[in-house]
């Protein structure tokens, strides 16, 4: 569902046509901003995309989500540009859920 050189591009039109198959769909909300080689010998990634483009996953009627936190996502071994803070999950989650809830209806 993504595409992209070093930068990776979530398309949401490919939910749809996973969910054709007849299988869950699981959106990885922090891999889906990574930036491959990004950071030269690592990845890097934005962050601040993390939050929009899961809500839009949950929108468009996903069935779980995937998403690394930390409790300081900069001290992180791996994909740290990615991570969320994992004070920050309660009020997202709790987003998510809601709207999971209006789509679900």
């Amino acid at each position: 569902s993504s595409f992209g050189y070093n930068n990776l591009v979530v398309d949401m039109r490919s939910f749809p046509i996973m969910r054709d198959y007849g299988y869950p769909i699981v959106f990885d909300a922090t891999h889906s901003v990574q930036k491959p080689g990004g950071k030269g010998e690592s990845s890097g990634g934005d962050r601040e995309f993390v939050y929009p483009l899961m809500r839009s996953a949950v929108a468009m009627g996903i069935d779980g989500i995937f998403a690394e936190v930390h409790p300081e996502p900069e001290k992180g071994k791996s994909d740290s540009s990615n991570m969320l803070p994992i004070s920050s999950l309660k009020e997202i989650l709790e987003t998510v859920l809601k709207i999971d809830e209006i789509i679900k209806k």
